[in-house]
């Protein structure tokens, strides 16, 4: 199926091209091209997956219509990928015929390459039928692009050309079952490390070289089946900590060792923990679905040691897999039995306020981009004093699916994907 370009523009409005863009921007406002690339978006939730985009400058305000559309791909297939971007090109995954692909595409919506990433996963159980499609987004790191299929091929990309440089079945070499509703996980890379969780009996965390996939350590400590949520990485209590969420608790891990250095138990009735937990000056947030609802915890470091405490635990915004964001010590998401968009205060846990909805949200110059999962797309002011809107507008459809994928803000654009199609709208404020 090949991918197709439509590109739209409201009445009255023109739009410069991308290159032309970025040449304006240069000499008019003095940005440096160093400024401009430290605003890409190599990696699910962002370069240090807080999914906070760094640009200033974006409407505040949207018209009745929302933000005039530049253009629409078409032919990505069914899938919950949301999108990276690096070096000029935009990447993403899906499913066509039982077959996952990787994407790529420039700027303009021109399809540069399409690869196989092994076979797309299958619903067994009735209730999963509806949820098919690719979910791990791809994962850009020094001109390779790193992919998780749903069935646990793990493959490395050249950017430019999609040339396979390598690849790797999770599940063979790990012993591991396929995941309820296959791997979801977004792959984390630091130097030249790549880590991820197989959730297999020979290993549930792996760190393998990003290079040629070799293995460098492997835990099997902690707890539980696949949790679908991505790694977060920080350093506190004198170690380099990775942390995510299994199917029952909590964790994080030494770098550098693979030991793990503490964990909590942390189960929802569905045994599917699904966010990327938070980490803020010693203390990590959680949330899941299902009525688990919200945790802080204190990671109490002393000697090497380190002992979680828990500040507290609320059954507010007990999030499905919308992300939740920290801004000015202020959380922002989704509950799912407690169903609504929160603002919750870090260190008590005390609602600020709650709107009806739920679904995924990003964060950009101080403006949340809230995306229910029926299709609307509000713009909400980042403050905990009450629920402002700045406009609203129906996404178009892509699919029969929710809209699940997680949007994206990056150079001036808001990428929203929702199952066989990818629209691109113009949030900049410049004329």
């Amino acid at each position: 199926m090949k991918a197709l370009t439509e590109l739209t523009s409201g009445p009255g409005k023109r739009y410069l091209q991308p290159g032309l863009l970025f040449v304006f921007i240069l000499i008019f406002s003095g940005v440096s091209v160093l400024a401009q690339e430290a605003n890409h978006w190599p990696s699910f939730h962002g370069p240090d997956r807080s999914n906070k985009s760094a640009e200033t400058g974006l409407l505040k305000e949207w018209p009745e219509t929302g933000p005039g559309l530049l253009w629409t791909v078409s032919g990505l297939g069914e899938g919950y990928s949301s999108v990276s971007i690096a070096e000029g090109y935009l990447f993403t995954a899906g499913m066509i015929e039982q077959q996952t692909y990787v994407f790529a595409f420039d700027l303009e919506g021109n399809q540069v390459w399409k690869k196989p990433n092994g076979q797309a996963w299958e619903a067994t159980r009735d209730h999963a039928r509806a949820y098919g499609g690719s979910r791990s987004t791809p994962t850009y790191d020094e001109g390779i692009v790193y992919h998780l299929g749903e069935l646990g091929r793990l493959a490395a990309f050249e950017y430019k050309t999609g040339k396979e440089v390598w690849s790797l079945e999770l599940r063979e070499q790990f012993d591991a079952e396929i995941p309820e509703y296959g791997y979801a996980e977004s792959v984390f890379i630091d130097g030249d490390k790549l880590y991820c969780s197989p959730a297999g009996k020979r290993g549930y965390m792996v760190c393998l070289n990003k290079k040629d996939g070799k293995l460098i350590w492997v835990n099997n400590e902690i707890p539980g089946s696949v949790g679908f949520s991505s790694l977060v990485m920080f350093e506190y209590g004198g170690y380099q900590q990775l942390t995510g969420l299994s199917s029952n608790c909590i964790y994080g891990v030494d770098s550098k060792t693979g030991k793990m250095l503490w964990h909590v138990k942390y189960e929802n009735s569905r045994s599917n923990n699904v966010m990327d937990p938070i980490f803020h000056d010693g203390y990590i947030f959680a949330s899941s679905g299902y009525g688990k609802g919200s945790i802080l915890l204190n990671l109490n470091a002393s000697g090497g040691e380190i002992k979680p405490e828990t500040i507290w635990h609320t059954d507010l915004m007990d999030n499905h897999h919308g992300g939740v964001i920290l801004h000015k010590g202020y959380l922002y998401g989704a509950g799912h039995n407690s169903r609504g968009w929160f603002c919750l205060d870090f260190m008590t846990g005390k609602q600020m306020w709650k709107s009806g909805g739920k679904g995924s949200l990003t964060f950009a110059d101080d403006m949340l981009y809230c995306l229910d999962e029926r299709g609307i797309m509000t713009l909400v002011k980042a403050t905990p004093e009450a629920y402002v809107e700045s406009g609203r507008y129906e996404v178009p459809e892509g699919g029969k699916a929710m809209h699940w994928a997680h949007p994206v803000v990056s150079g001036g654009r808001l990428y929203v994907r929702h199952d066989d199609k990818l629209f691109t709208y113009d949030t900049d404020s410049l004329p």
